[in-house]
């Protein structure tokens, strides 16, 4: 019972649609219908601005980490680093597909961040950077979220020696998740466009 707890609870934190209803409650419009069309955080600081964007951020890292808290706690009994990993991997299909946003959602991205904070902070950081890197040079807010979550499985390897088989599927199967869900991002990339992240000149 309570591995089932565990599992509704992440995937209905993660369902949680932050750029949906802080959109339609402080703006009177779907983000889904603007933009990019996407009820993530990048699309949210160009059609919404920057303190709304900000807050989409901060909820979607939030629902993730507070669902690996919830999951640590009700699957402790367990001792169980699978049946947690398998929460992150719900969760975050829950920001992706949300019941509560007629399964529209987001790509992933912040949410997966959340649930790696909570599981695997260290790995979590230098993904951090490693999107910053990427971002600061380019202003491809999906080529750094790409290239973050490619690096991903090999940063947890390589530089901090998880080599544990569940970590091994997890990350990998987490990096997938993130670079399919940015597929239309891919095609834009390659074709020469998509959009560059200009914050000076978001909404406030």
């Amino acid at each position: 019972m309570t591995i089932a707890l565990a599992f509704l609870a992440s995937y209905l934190f993660g369902s949680i649609p932050s750029a949906v209803w802080l959109g339609k409650w402080l703006h009177g419009i779907d983000v889904r219908e603007h933009g990019s069309k996407n009820a993530g955080a990048t699309n949210c600081f160009r059609v919404l601005g920057k303190r709304t964007g900000t807050l989409v951020l901060l909820i979607d890292i939030s629902k993730g980490v507070l669902s690996m808290i919830l999951s640590k706690y009700l699957l402790d009994e367990t001792g169980s680093m699978v049946l947690l990993m398998l929460a992150a991997g719900i969760c975050v299909l829950g920001h992706v597909f949300p019941v509560f946003a007629g399964f529209r959602g987001g790509k992933g991205v912040a949410t997966s961040l959340g649930v790696f904070l909570g599981l695997n902070p260290l790995t979590a950081v230098s993904c951090i950077l490693v999107f910053l890197v990427v971002f600061f040079f380019t202003r491809y807010v999906s080529l750094a979220s790409i290239t973050a979550a490619f690096m991903l499985p090999f940063i947890s390897f390589f530089v901090f020696h998880q080599e544990e088989t569940e970590w091994l599927w997890f990350n990998a199967i987490l990096s997938c998740i993130v670079i399919i869900a940015h597929r239309k991002n891919i095609k834009r990339l390659l074709n020469g466009e998509e959009q560059r992240m200009n914050l000076n000149a978001s909404k406030m």
